[in-house]
């Protein structure tokens, strides 16, 4: 075989080669393709991160503009293909799917393969079908409303109810602002003159139960973000044996549970 014949085996393998090196990458780095209802990655599962916004108890504008901002910070965080949904624990004692918003993100401007997408055309989609709407949800969401019972523990319970929070679906997370003021059958804070908070609760392991006679141990494998809004006669009790409390339940029904201050203030 002449020096010219290899030559040309080899022009022909590095042909090939970059041909399949190219067809690699369009199958790899190509969009994927969305539903329409949703903007969720189709035939795909997507991680869901819930925010739950108690509103049982009125809170002050300067909460409400720090509450807006767990949302934004929430939204910012977003990777693409999760899913984001707003549910308000609201006047009735009753979880609310506030405004129907719960997306998926599509992916921003800054989020995508320049390559293989227009990043001012995606943007442009981004703001269109997935921020606008959620920016309307948060005009409603952050006005604060109050109601005679506060069914926190429940609520939360009932939320793992839904196909898009069971325990098939990856990544579960719940981001939860409340002063976790539990005022409902199974437990309430409330009752000063029966001892102090310590004395007036139940035991955590009756309580914990209570939910899985209930509710089963749907809450296993749920990460979850306490954003607490304090109470003004409540500071010392909600980041003391109120926490302490919350935090044996959580850990007991499987949920890793973190505490973050809602740096708003306190009110009445």
């Amino acid at each position: 075989m002449s020096g010219r014949d290899l030559l040309g085996i080899f022009n022909l393998l590095v042909v090939i080669g970059v041909v399949a090196a190219v067809s690699y990458l369009a199958m790899t780095l190509r969009p994927a393709e969305y539903d329409a209802d949703t903007l969720c990655i189709a035939g795909v599962i997507p991680p869901h991160r819930v925010v739950v916004i108690d509103k049982t108890d009125l809170y002050s504008p300067a909460q409400a503009v720090a509450i807006r901002q767990v949302i934004m910070n929430q939204r910012n965080s977003l990777a693409i293909g999760e899913r984001l949904s707003l549910f308000e624990l609201n006047a009735t004692g009753h979880l609310d799917n506030t405004n129907q918003f719960s997306l998926c993100n599509p992916g921003s401007g800054d989020q995508v393969n320049p390559l293989y997408r227009n990043p001012d055309r995606i943007q442009a989609r981004y703001e269109s079908l997935f921020d606008a709407p959620l920016q309307r949800a948060l005009a409603d969401l952050v006005v604060p409303k109050d109601a005679p019972q506060s069914p926190i523990l429940e609520a939360l319970a009932e939320l793992t109810q839904e196909s898009s929070m069971s325990q098939t679906v990856p990544g579960r997370r719940i981001v939860l602002v409340s002063d976790m003021l539990q005022n409902s059958d199974i437990f309430t804070v409330y009752g000063r003159a029966r001892g102090t908070i310590g004395e007036r609760l139940p035991a955590a392991s009756e309580t914990v139960q209570q939910i899985r006679d209930q509710y089963g141990m749907a809450l296993a494998g749920v990460s979850m973000e306490i954003h607490l809004i304090e109470r003004s006669g409540w500071e010392i009790e909600q980041n003391g044996p109120l926490r302490a409390y919350w935090t044996q339940i959580f850990n007991q029904l499987g949920v890793a549970v973190s505490w973050h201050p809602l740096s708003a203030g306190a009110v009445s």
